[in-house]
């Protein structure tokens, strides 16, 4: 759709300014500009938060990860206690089943069939000439972060190579956690549990972009969590807040700490990364039997010893992408401010099976590895999970070799497919440490294992390195390390070597489970933080009195004998400012023509900060607010009429509001970053 930006009107005689090499999204319309209303005020009213606060029974929170997802809940009426889900069906050895694999399978009419161990299981036991019919995916969030022009009509590809939309499956996966969260709640209430007696919260990476974070809350709508008018029933939470509130709350027999010199429960510093873990690992799976956390209502002993103004850093590594965020204390009530914009990259732990994956192809040729995945899909599955077992065993001082099944149908479709044998292909290849074991095994030393880390690994403390380098981030007294793939001993010990001098390193025990903890928390008490710094620099598009020699010519705009410089980008608030949470910023408009009968207002972001014109390169349309102003007598309408333009920030939604100071009619808006 065209821009309808201020323009000439299409009668009557006008100066026509140069012809530009591009042109402005604003000719050739109909008369619907604004212009500033001179001086424009701000007013930040972030204490007026007038949001009616809903009462929900319980909170529940869902994990979404790339590799795994979980939900855990919470009843308001006891915080302190979190209940983490019921166990799985299903479950592999050697991996502890908190979480379920995100893995879902649609039936060959495409209709949801199941979500996690029992869609891998019910995938692997089909025929593989069936199997090629079903739509089995996994790993799949990881395409939010990686499209650049997201939408809502962007695709997913299934394992046996079809499309499906990629907003069908995120919302097929919400409505199965849903379902198993609302039955588990009813179970226990021992009565029906309704949708509307819950809260939802939704992790997010805090790296993605916005349309990423709105497609979430898209699909949470589709699957029925909330709806648009009932926006407050969900929060999506960004993973290292999450986390940091969590950490907030820890007690030290909760957590690890890798730095210490000193003794820490009853092991010196020597011993303690080896014995801290062992003993971890026993009180941990002491406690899996129950699902019930107890939360205490303190500050941990952590937090005593932070003083206002204290520092510290998150490291969020999960399956797909690592988080870095700076939190800062603010006391009293130790509320949370981010100080510095949220960074990382898609360097998960799903890094490492990249790496497995390019040794296999480097071992029996691409050729025979891309045909193997299409033809004997769940055969592929298998050999993911026998590596994804041996992965986690993976240690510094491992010296034993690691073990790696090879599927039957992997050994017999490489003989079919190249005329010779796997164990013929591991003594030609010439890949060192990694051998061809009588019964049937990939054997790996544990160097060639620590191999197919390093490249993940070095990738994220590369990024802490440059992040420690900002002044901001001097300072800083802790690094949390959480999610997922901060369990690999292999990059506790990468970052305790890299910065164990600069700060103190503590992983919260169960750190798989933090994020989810956190965001039930979060959800219990969303006012917990209450700054962040905004991804993107919004404004909206005005028409401003033309200056000679400061505007450029081919903006030059002439009507009713007025010079206008087009298309100007009026900045509402800049990329990596603080925003409180709730906070307004207000502008005043005047329609650029008092004869007007209605205006347009057109909003922008960009990730840049230097923005002076909507044509600027990077400068994405990201709503519209259309206000009509017929329907007052002319006698009652002053000269110049005031459009006042408001933008709340919130929690990742923004809404903007234009209201008409005479007639008190306003429009309200979303951000939309999907479909424009």
């Amino acid at each position: 759709m065209a821009d309808k930006e201020a323009g000439g009107s299409d009668s009557g005689p006008r100066e026509t300014a140069p012809a530009s090499a591009y042109s402005s999204p604003a000719r050739s319309l109909g008369d619907t500009g604004i212009t500033p209303l001179s001086p424009s005020h701000v007013v930040n009213d972030a204490d007026s938060n007038v949001s009616e606060q809903q009462t929900f029974l319980v909170v529940v929170a869902v994990d979404f990860g790339t590799t795994s997802s979980g939900y855990a809940y919470s009843f308001t009426k006891e915080p302190e206690c979190i209940h983490v889900m019921r166990r799985w069906e299903g479950g592999d050895p050697g991996v502890s089943n908190q979480k379920t694999p995100t893995t879902i399978l649609l039936t060959p009419e495409r209709k949801f069939h199941s979500f996690g161990y029992a869609a891998r299981d019910f995938y692997h036991d089909l025929d593989p000439s069936e199997a090629k019919q079903w739509l089995y995916l996994e790993k799949f969030k990881m395409k939010l972060h990686t499209t650049g022009d997201l939408t809502v009509d962007t695709d997913l590809m299934a394992a046996n190579g079809k499309k499906v939309k990629a907003l069908e499956i995120f919302a097929y996966a919400l409505q199965y956690f849903k379902e198993q969260a609302l039955k588990e709640l009813s179970d226990q209430a021992g009565s029906d549990f309704e949708n509307s007696d819950v809260r939802w919260v939704i992790t997010v990476p805090a790296i993605w972009k916005q349309p990423a974070k709105q497609f979430m809350r898209q699909a949470a709508y589709q699957a029925g969590l909330a709806s648009p008018e009932n926006s407050e029933q969900l929060i999506i939470a960004l993973e290292p807040e999450a986390a940091s509130i969590y950490c907030r709350k820890l007690r030290l027999h909760q957590m690890i700490e890798l730095s210490s010199k000193a003794v820490v429960n009853g092991y010196s510093s020597s011993d303690t990364v080896g014995a801290g873990f062992a003993q971890a690992k026993e009180h941990v799976r002491r406690n899996r039997q129950s699902r019930t956390f107890l939360v205490e209502n303190v500050i941990g002993e952590i937090w005593s010893e932070l003083e206002e103004g204290d520092k510290y850093v998150v490291v969020d590594s999960g399956g797909g992408t690592v988080d870095l965020t700076v939190h800062q204390i603010r006391l009293p009530e130790g509320h949370l401010k981010e100080l510095y914009k949220a960074t990382g990259g898609p360097y998960g732990s799903l890094g490492v099976d990249y790496e497995f994956e390019k040794l296999l192809c480097k071992i029996f040729g691409e050729d025979f590895i891309e045909q193997f995945k299409i033809k004997r899909p769940a055969a592929w599955v298998d050999l993911m999970i026998a590596f994804e077992s041996r992965k986690r065993a993976a240690a510094p001082d491992r010296t034993n070799p690691l073990n790696i099944t090879l599927p039957f149908s992997f050994i017999d479709y490489y003989k079919k497919f190249r005329g010779h044998s796997v164990e013929h292909a591991l003594r030609k290849s010439n890949v060192d440490f990694v051998k061809w074991s009588s019964q049937g095994m990939l054997r790996m030393s544990p160097d060639a294992m620590n191999a197919l880390f390093k490249p993940t690994i070095d990738s994220i403390i590369e990024h802490l390195r440059d992040l420690f380098q900002k002044p901001e981030v001097s300072t800083v007294k802790f690094l949390f390390l959480v999610g997922g793939f901060a369990e690999a001993p292999l990059l506790q010990q990468a970052v305790q070597a890299a910065f164990g001098d600069k700060c103190r390193i503590i992983v919260p025990q169960d750190v798989g489970l933090t994020i989810l903890k956190g965001a039930v928390l979060f959800g219990l008490d969303p006012a917990v933080i209450k700054v962040r710094r905004s991804p993107l620099t919004y404004g909206v598009g005005v028409l401003n009195r033309y200056v000679e020699g400061k505007h450029p010519p081919e903006k030059l705009l002439v009507k009713d004998g007025t010079r206008w410089c087009t298309d100007v980008f009026d900045k509402f608030i800049s990329a990596d400012q603080s925003v409180a949470l709730g906070e307004l910023v207000k502008r005043s408009y005047t329609p650029a023509k008092p004869s007007q009968l209605v205006i347009i207002i057109n909003i922008y972001s960009s990730e840049h900060d230097d923005v002076s014109f909507i044509t600027d390169p990077g400068v994405k349309k990201c709503g519209t607010l259309r206000l009509d102003l017929t329907g007052t007598s002319g006698t009652a309408v002053p000269p110049r009429r005031e459009i006042q333009t408001l933008m709340q920030f919130g929690d990742t939604e923004i809404k903007a509001t234009a209201i008409d100071i005479a007639t008190s009619k306003s429009v309200k808006v979303g951000i939309d970053f999907l479909n424009y």
